[in-house]
Formats: C-alpha cells, sequence, structure tokens
C-alpha cells in the first residue's frame, strides 16, 4: 500500500468518524464540535490538492510506506 493510499484511507475513516460523534441523530452522538474536525480534514484534503504537499503522507513515507504515483 502506497502513502497516498493511507492517507486517503485514514482521512476517510476520521471523516466518518467524526460525523457519527458530531450529528445528532446519531447513536454515537457527543457534541456537534465533532464537525469541526471534519472540515479540518476536509480542508487539509483540500489544501493538499492544490499544493501537492500533505504533513501525513510525509510521516507515513518516513514509517516505511512507499511514494505513490
Amino acid at each position: 500500500m502506497t502513502s497516498w493510499q493511507i492517507v486517503r484511507i485514514v482521512a476517510g475513516c476520521f471523516i466518518l468518524l467524526s460525523l457519527a460523534l458530531g450529528i445528532p441523530g446519531s447513536p454515537l452522538f457527543l457534541n456537534q464540535w465533532w464537525l469541526a474536525f471534519t472540515a479540518f480534514v476536509g480542508g487539509n484534503l483540500l489544501q493538499s490538492g492544490f499544493t501537492k504537499w500533505c504533513l501525513m503522507e510525509t510521516m507515513m513515507r518516513k514509517l516505511g510506506a512507499r511514494a505513490g504515483n
């Protein structure tokens, strides 16, 4: 698995988890401020799309993940 695949899998998990914790109708609801975390992850994905740089991808490479194309 390449570093960019790991980043997208982790980001998707973070978004789904924060939605489950932040939407009042969810059985896992804790607080609506979890939706701010969703916005942060989405903003980071948007930024990395324009700059082609993501801190987590850099960390994954240093931990041994292959660089993606």
